[in-house]
């Protein structure tokens, strides 16, 4: 018999914060992660990572699968990149990678690589908007 993992609904995750110290950071970062909180709690947004070459936050509903998810977003980012560079599409200023039930969207600024994860019912324009200054 399997055992099933179970999350009480009133059970909250937390947020997962790596930071190394750096007293020059950028200050973007810190306005994006911002942003990216405030994005969290849209209607069928399901988490995020925000990665910086110091830095990075991660908040997931599943919690528990973050390489997955760190992976995925990888993936999606430089598949994307290199099929633009391939097909000589110039710069390219987000991705969006959808499944059955799931989408990411991924978007780079400055040094600050960030996916956002979201039923595929949610809107991602309204994410774009948010973030891109």
């Amino acid at each position: 018999m399997k055992a099933k993992n179970t999350i009480n609904p009133e059970t909250t995750i937390p947020q997962i914060v790596v930071t190394a110290v750096d007293d020059e950071q950028e200050p973007t970062f810190e306005s994006i992660s911002v942003s990216l909180a405030e994005i969290r709690k849209l209607k069928g947004v399901t988490g995020y990572i925000l990665r910086s070459e110091t830095s990075a936050v991660i908040d997931l509903d599943e919690s528990d699968k973050i390489i997955e998810y760190a992976t995925l977003s990888y993936l999606v980012q430089d598949s994307c990149l290199q099929i633009a560079k391939y097909c000589r599409l110039g710069d390219v200023e987000s991705m969006i990678a959808e499944g059955e039930k799931a989408k990411v969207f991924c978007t780079n600024i400055k040094e600050n690589r960030i996916s956002v994860f979201m039923e595929k019912s949610a809107t991602h324009a309204e994410i774009l908007s948010r973030i891109l200054p």
